[in-house]
């Protein structure tokens, strides 16, 4: 049996990545790498939209990898699984880079106005940054590749007991009430989101996320949790909104992905409380299949992985230059990753070989889809 809301949170927080990367390519809060304002007005107002996704959605999906990464190793092998997940996540995120994504990259340099800055440096060495800044996105596989391969001794050491003592003390008979408990979580994900904290580089946030996934694997794999979040969604979700009201009124018009924004309670109650929310009300009500559903699954993964050059592309050689008035730059950026994303997946995922090497797929295996959705054994 397979569980249906984690495909469709995978492809709806996709969706919702790339039209953030649409108005994070044009914000006005002088967020660096990108084409920056092209109106002429005192406040986009519309970059408000920033603020109230970007501290939720990949916390979200890092706790439903937790998630997945349980219902994995549920009916793999711990070297099946490390194989599995190297294939999917660490090869496109390392020889990718190589085989596609210094494309990627360039456009990104490109925006930075590096080489323009230092014309000197060698051809080898512009290669190489080229190479290098073609991780963009990529960044979330390859921190889920680091904590699925961490995941194997954390397993191996406690023995399933740590879950198995969630399931007893949250789901019993008498159990600990599970929502009280998991909004008392809030405490150690404010306390994650102090520590290990890359600087420049600021989506490495290798505390935070390594805890709410260890979150999915150990606590929200239960179904009983899930249940638990399903018939009360409401009451994160409106903690959820009241953190988030305050988070973009304290914080609209400066760098919301920066210290002292990213570390602050606002930031991490509100993306926490609205992740919760959001998982629990994907369980109740898009917990089912059909033939959209199963089409977004398949290529959210490419999506995911291409959005991004379209949208830089028209940023740098159209949004940049002025070509064309605002409004149409934004909505041919957002036509140009999703139209971009969805014909790079269907190409390059019928390259043999070369859709191994820029997405992951297995030989034979057209458009990708994690297996990690099949309901485990419990």
């Amino acid at each position: 049996m397979r569980k249906y809301y984690l495909d469709n949170i995978k492809w709806a927080v996709a969706v919702i990545v790339a039209v953030y990367h649409v108005f994070y390519m044009y914000n006005a809060e002088g967020i660096p790498g990108v084409a920056g304002k092209i109106t002429d007005l005192d406040v986009q107002y519309w970059d408000v939209y920033q603020y109230i996704v970007y501290p939720w959605f990949m916390m979200l999906l890092f706790m439903v990898s937790g998630i997945s990464a349980r219902l994995d190793l549920a009916g793999h092998t711990s070297g099946e699984f490390v194989r599995r997940r190297t294939g999917k996540y660490l090869v496109p995120s390392t020889i990718g880079l190589l085989a596609f994504q210094f494309i990627q990259g360039y456009v990104n340099v490109s925006l930075g106005g590096l080489f323009e800055r230092a014309p000197g440096i060698p051809f080898f060495a512009k290669a190489l940054i080229c190479v290098l800044s073609g991780i963009g996105v990529l960044w979330y596989i390859q921190l889920l590749w680091l904590f699925s391969l961490l995941l194997v001794p954390v397993r191996r050491i406690e023995g399933d007991r740590l879950w198995k003592l969630y399931g007893k003390k949250l789901c019993g008979k008498p159990g600990l009430p599970v929502l009280p408990v998991l909004i008392a979580m809030a405490v150690p994900v404010y306390g994650s989101g102090q520590i290990l904290n890359t600087p420049v580089i600021v989506v490495y946030r290798f505390g935070l996320y390594f805890f709410v996934f260890l979150l999915g694997y150990f606590v929200l794999s239960h179904e009983e949790v899930i249940d638990v979040l399903k018939r009360s969604f409401l009451l994160p979700a409106a903690l959820a909104a009241v953190l988030g009201t305050m988070f973009c009124l304290r914080y609209f018009g400066e760098n919301y992905a920066d210290v002292p924004a990213n570390r602050s309670v606002l930031f991490l109650g509100y993306g926490y409380f609205a992740s919760l929310a959001f998982l629990g009300a994907m369980a109740r009500f898009c917990d089912f299949s059909n033939r959209f559903t199963r089409w977004m699954s398949k290529r959210s993964f490419g999506l995911y992985v291409f959005h991004y050059l379209g949208i830089s592309s028209v940023g740098l050689y159209v949004g940049r230059p002025g070509l064309l008035p605002a409004p149409a730059v934004y909505l041919l950026s957002l036509f140009s990753g999703f139209a971009g994303a969805y014909l790079l997946n269907e190409i390059i995922s019928r390259i043999p070989g070369y859709r191994w090497a820029v997405l992951g797929y297995r030989s034979g295996q057209q458009h990708g889809r994690d297996e990690s959705g099949r309901a485990g054994a419990r």
